[in-house]
């Protein structure tokens, strides 16, 4: 294991804590929502802020912020307004946004090879500060009073959007909010994920929890408990054997996934992988 100061582990295990609750948190909604395209394009389009923050040399949190709202913007209320099919919106999007990463990075000369460049792309415990804890820690406080609020909302609308809308919800505020928080959580946690590998902490850990239950309850408590056992164990691995630390803690949801689809009594019962229901 690699002689590390105590107090950049410490960082690295508040770090693995509150990546973990918050991605796999909001990662409850993705996958009950097959939002799981519109996640991908927002970790894709904060990599490509990012990027273009190392390229003028500021902050690459504010860049990386800017590009996940403006895909939101136009997942959410443009594409609406629009009239655009969000498969459609979600696909330029990605597109655009990968080809704009690269290009930054590649604009700088020899981005590629930095550290600030490589913890964009697959994350790094060394790259997080006090600052970036403390939006972490911001972000996490922020979605858990949002769904404690409006989680009577949230549950009508998970269990099914147009039966939700037909009892009187206004379901289009809450589904702007979940993009708009999406699009944040995943420019928070880029530093500690990376770019390219966050969207699979998103989503593996909530699929994983939605194989042991009905219950939207349920999975929004079992999924954050997966995401931060998935982030300590993979920042664990990564500071044991010099990993970049977004690898090793997707590689740990991939195999928290594939036991609990080993494991699910839904697919034993014959119900098949996905079943979205509140019970």
């Amino acid at each position: 294991m690699i002689s590390l100061p105590s107090g950049l582990i410490l960082r690295a295990i508040i770090g693995a804590v509150l990546a973990g609750f918050s991605c796999s948190m909001m990662g409850t909604f993705v996958v009950q929502m097959d939002l799981s395209s519109i996640g991908f394009s927002m970790s894709h389009a904060a990599f490509a802020g990012a990027a273009l923050g190392l390229l003028l040399a500021i902050n690459p949190l504010y860049t990386a912020i800017g590009f996940a709202i403006a895909v939101a913007l136009l997942l959410g209320p443009v594409s609406q307004k629009a009239k655009l099919s969000p498969g459609v919106v979600t696909g330029v999007a990605f597109s655009v946004t990968i080809a704009l990463g690269f290009i930054f990075l590649n604009l700088q000369p020899g981005a590629a090879a930095t550290g600030a460049a490589l913890s964009i792309l697959w994350g790094s415990v060394f790259a997080l500060g006090f600052n970036d804890l403390l939006m972490l820690v911001l972000l996490s406080s922020v979605i858990v009073l949002v769904v404690i609020v409006f989680r009577k909302e949230f549950l009508a609308m998970l269990f099914d959007r147009k039966m939700a809308e037909a009892s009187g919800v206004n379901t289009d505020p809450f589904y702007f909010s979940i993009l708009f928080l999406t699009g944040l959580t995943v420019a928070f946690s880029l530093k500690f994920v990376g770019g390219l590998l966050v969207f699979a902490l998103i989503v593996n850990t909530a699929a994983s929890a939605n194989q042991f239950t009905y219950d939207i309850k349920k999975i929004m408590i079992l999924s954050p408990i997966l995401g931060v056992f998935c982030c300590l164990s993979g920042s664990l691995l990564s500071l044991t054997y010099n990993f970049p630390v977004g690898t090793t803690i997707v590689i740990m949801t991939a195999l928290t996934f594939t036991i609990s689809v080993l494991l699910s009594k839904k697919r034993k019962k014959g119900k098949g992988l996905f079943h979205f229901s509140s019970g």
